[in-house]
């Protein structure tokens, strides 16, 4: 079973897009992919709307996407390859109490690829990789206590050397490799063979031809 972790440190950086990237540039894994998002207060994750319900009773809620569209990141994940994709919704810091589920989705699922930063506090997978864009100010308190974990970064090509991040050093992933994208293109041919040398070799197709 192998497990690839895509995070990032805010949104709209292409998270999506390289876990669907990855999805299609390796089908030979046969990949289940999960989608968390953590809601802020007020906000039902049931539904992904404000809400005034009691909060013990919408902590968190997970749903198996049915949808090969690509309307939906959860579909796009689909669109791409997927034979299974699930969006996790929690609220904030509450991502514990949807494990034990989480967990057994994960045991059940084979190989298995998520969009998260927060999943880090709960499973160590085989590879975990971060995105990041210096044009984008934002720099979530998730992604700045699992940077030194990465295994490496994908870091958008920037038109100057400066950062729009304020009071955020990247130093704990000085020395990890890094792969420099230009959006639409979020998955390169070297970013495939990192994550292909990285991963346990999955087992060939069963011949079912009689």
């Amino acid at each position: 079973m192998a497990v690839v972790v895509v995070g990032g440190h805010s949104r709209s950086v292409g998270k999506t897009s390289v876990v669907a990237g990855l999805i299609a540039a390796l089908p030979e894994y046969e990949w289940s992919a999960f989608k968390i998002t953590q809601y802020g207060h007020g906000i039902c994750s049931r539904s992904g709307k404000s809400c005034h319900c009691a909060s013990d009773d919408h902590t968190w809620a997970i749903s198996e996407e049915k949808d090969h569209s690509g309307d939906s990141d959860t579909s796009r994940f689909l669109a791409a390859g997927a034979h299974h994709a699930w969006w996790v919704r929690t609220e904030q810091g509450r991502l514990a109490e949807a494990m034990p589920t989480i967990h057994g989705k994960l045991s059940e699922s084979g190989n298995v690829i998520l969009e998260s930063n927060s999943i880090l506090k709960f499973i160590r997978p085989d590879l975990y990789l971060t995105v990041l864009n210096p044009a984008t100010a934002d720099f979530k308190k998730s992604a700045q206590e699992f940077l030194d974990l990465a295994d490496a970064i994908i870091l958008h090509e920037s038109p100057s050397d400066k950062s729009a991040w304020s009071g955020i050093s990247i130093k704990p992933v000085n020395g990890r490799p890094s792969f420099r994208i230009q959006p639409p293109k979020y998955v390169s041919e070297e970013i495939v063979e990192f994550v292909r040398k990285r991963l346990p070799i999955p087992p060939e197709p069963r011949n079912t031809s009689l």
